[in-house]
C-alpha cells in the first residue's frame, strides 16, 4: 500500500473513532482533588499538602479500574431516568430504603454513586478515628473522584454518551476537552470547606445540581451541531505520538458559551465539596491532631499503588457501551 494511502485511511480510522474518555478526564479529577487540598482548615491542610503529590496522581485509581473490575462501574453515575421521570425527586435517599424498593441488583446496575459516596464518608470517619494513614489517604483521594463524578450531568443518565440522541462522543466533550481548553480561566477561590450535617443527603445534592443540567447539555451540542459543517465541528491533534479526532477550538468556545460557566460551576461545587467531606470526616472522627499521625505510606500500601498501576497499564481498557448499564 502507497504510504498516501495509508495516511489517508489511517486519518478516516482516527475520524470514525469515537471521542472516548474517562470520567472528568485525568486532567480534571486530578486538579479538583489538588485545589480541594487549599480550602481546608488550618488543622488539616498541613496533613494534606505534606500528602498533596498522592492526593493529586492517585485520584484517577478508580477510573484506572474501572473497566478491569466488576464491583467498580456502578460507583461512578446513576441512571436516573431508568426509574422514571420524578426519580430525582422521589428516589430513597437511604441505601436499606432504595434496596428494599428496587433490590441491590437493580441499584448496582443503574449506578449507586450518592449513596457510596456516603459509604466512604463514614469508612473515612472510622480511618481518622484508627489513625489508618493508609486509609485515611485512599479513602480521601478516591472519594474525591466520586464526588466530582457526581456533579457531571452526563453521569445521570443512560445517554451518558449521547448515543440515544445522536450525540455520541458529548461525554468526553463535556468533561474533557472544555476542562482541558478553558480551565485556565475558570475561578478556583471557592471558601473554605464547610461542615456537612447530612453527608447523605448532600450527596444526593451534587446529584440534583448535575441532573438538572443535562437537557442544556444535550441540548445547546445538537443545537451547535446544526450550524456547524462537520469538518469545522472537529480537528485533529497529534496525542502521545497518535493523530486523534477532537472537537475544535470553535466549536469547543461556542458550546462553552451556550453552557454559560456550567463547566466552571461543576468544577468549582466537587472542590469545595470534597474538601467539606474530609473536613466532616476529621470532626465526626472527634478532631485528631494529625500532626501526630504516620508520615509515610506502609510498604504494604506501596506495593498495592504499583500493583494496580501495572494492572492498568497491562490490563483491557474496554469503556462503557453505548447502550450498556
Amino acid at each position: 500500500m502507497a504510504g498516501k494511502q495509508r495516511v489517508v485511511l489511517f486519518l478516516l480510522f482516527a475520524f470514525l473513532l469515537p471521542h472516548l474518555g474517562y470520567s472528568w478526564g485525568f486532567f480534571a479529577h486530578q486538579r479538583i482533588n489538588r485545589l480541594a487540598v487549599f480550602t481546608l482548615p488550618p488543622e488539616m491542610i498541613g496533613f494534606y499538602k505534606k500528602h498533596i503529590r498522592y492526593i493529586t496522581e492517585n485520584a484517577v485509581n478508580p477510573d484506572r479500574r474501572r473497566y478491569a473490575v466488576e464491583w467498580e462501574a456502578p460507583r461512578h453515575y446513576i441512571d436516573l431516568d431508568v426509574y422514571g421521570d420524578s426519580a430525582l425527586y422521589k428516589m430513597p435517599r437511604f441505601w436499606q430504603q432504595a434496596v428494599e424498593l428496587y433490590t441491590e441488583d437493580t441499584l448496582q446496575a443503574y449506578g449507586i454513586v450518592p449513596w457510596h459516596i456516603s459509604l466512604m464518608k463514614y469508612q473515612l470517619t472510622q480511618a481518622f478515628k484508627e489513625r489508618d494513614l493508609d486509609r485515611i489517604l485512599r479513602l480521601s483521594t478516591e472519594m474525591g473522584h466520586y464526588v466530582a463524578d457526581a456533579c457531571v450531568p452526563l453521569h445521570t443518565t443512560q445517554n451518558y454518551n449521547g448515543q440515544f440522541t445522536g450525540q455520541r462522543g458529548i461525554h468526553g466533550f463535556w468533561e474533557s476537552r472544555l476542562p482541558e481548553l478553558f480551565s485556565g480561566n475558570y475561578d478556583f477561590f471557592v471558601g473554605q470547606a464547610q461542615y456537612i450535617e447530612q453527608p447523605q443527603l448532600r450527596a444526593w445534592d451534587l446529584v440534583a445540581s448535575a441532573h438538572t443540567g443535562l437537557d442544556s447539555v444535550l441540548y445547546f451540542e445538537k443545537q451547535l451541531t446544526q450550524a456547524f459543517d462537520e469538518e469545522k465541528k472537529y480537528s485533529f491533534e497529534v496525542r502521545n505520538s497518535l493523530t486523534t479526532r477532537v472537537y475544535s477550538r470553535a466549536f469547543s468556545e461556542a458550546y462553552s458559551d451556550k453552557l454559560n460557566g456550567q463547566v466552571e460551576r461543576q468544577m468549582r461545587l466537587a472542590i469545595r465539596t470534597i474538601a467539606s467531606y474530609w473536613y466532616t470526616a476529621w470532626v465526626d472522627a472527634g478532631q485528631p491532631d494529625l500532626s501526630t499521625y504516620p508520615k509515610v505510606l506502609t510498604a504494604e500500601e506501596q506495593q498495592r499503588l504499583e500493583m494496580e498501576k501495572k494492572e492498568y497499564e497491562a490490563g483491557p481498557h474496554k469503556p462503557r457501551e453505548e447502550g450498556d448499564n
